[in-house]
């Protein structure tokens, strides 16, 4: 009788195990049966990224656009998730995602800790302010208080800033927050990209602006992966297919009709 139960007993496990397994490799696929990859993003840049709340909470712009039309020439489904930009790399590095694309720049401090595509779209930096704030020129910045977004390459545009002039800078974890800390006048200005920046221009008459002139080379885009991901080769190869067929080119008209911007 015992021997019976034994029996039984590991039988129960044998089939339980096998559940498990099926349950655990079923996970990695989504709704369409591929393989599932999750993107984290900072979905406060639009056009880049961004909710259109008084339509849905669905993350929408040129990056998921993209993301998603290289997941399928590469049989990946590509699942977004928004956080803060300064912990997207984080997240990637604790590998509690695959990918990040967030109109991230690839620079030499962040090739430190993941891999990047190609560029996929170049930017400018623009100086935000309120309008009639007299500020048209960097040395107009003297004695205000500047806003950057946490993470971004602003970050390092504003120290080289407050190389040159008296300027105070305060960082800000979304541009949302940047641009309403300029409305109540607890910044004096904020450094924020070109496309995203023309976007609040057009819901909002009460800001200006004007572009900063660098010598350095625009600032790019390109999608990060975990450091020796396997990923970064696949992607970057379905990237520049559709730069050559031309597939890239009609979504940077659809979102931006030509202009640019990058984190």
């Amino acid at each position: 009788m015992k021997k019976w139960l034994l029996l039984a007993i590991s039988l129960m496990m044998v089939f339980a195990l096998a559940a498990c397994g099926t349950a655990e490799e079923a996970s990695g696929d989504g709704e369409s049966g591929k393989k599932v990859l999750k993107m984290a993003t900072s979905a406060d840049y639009p056009p880049f990224e961004y909710k259109d709340t008084a339509k849905s909470d669905e993350i929408i712009g040129f990056d998921v656009d993209l993301a998603k039309a290289l997941g399928e020439k590469l049989g990946y489904e590509v699942q977004v998730q928004d956080m803060d930009f300064n912990g997207l790399i984080a997240a990637l590095q604790g590998k509690q995602v695959d990918m990040v694309m967030a109109g991230m720049t690839p620079t030499a401090e962040r090739k430190k800790n993941v891999d990047f595509t190609d560029i996929y779209y170049t930017a400018k930096h623009m100086i935000v302010s309120p309008k009639g704030s007299g500020i048209k020129t960097v040395e107009d910045l003297k004695g205000k208080k500047l806003g950057v977004q946490l993470g971004s390459i602003q970050e390092g545009e504003a120290e080289k800033i407050a190389e040159e002039v008296d300027v105070t800078v305060e960082n800000r974890n979304r541009i949302p927050e940047l641009v309403q800390e300029l409305k109540t006048k607890r910044l004096d200005a904020a450094i924020i990209e070109d496309t995203v920046a023309k976007g609040y221009f057009e819901k909002d008459k009460e800001l200006e602006g004007f572009t900063l002139d660098t010598s350095e080379e625009e600032a790019g885009s390109a999608i990060a992966f975990q450091k020796g991901s396997k990923y970064t080769e696949e992607f970057n190869k379905a990237l520049n297919e559709m730069k050559e067929n031309g597939e890239l080119e009609k979504l940077v008209v659809k979102w931006f009709e030509k202009e640019t911007a990058s984190k």
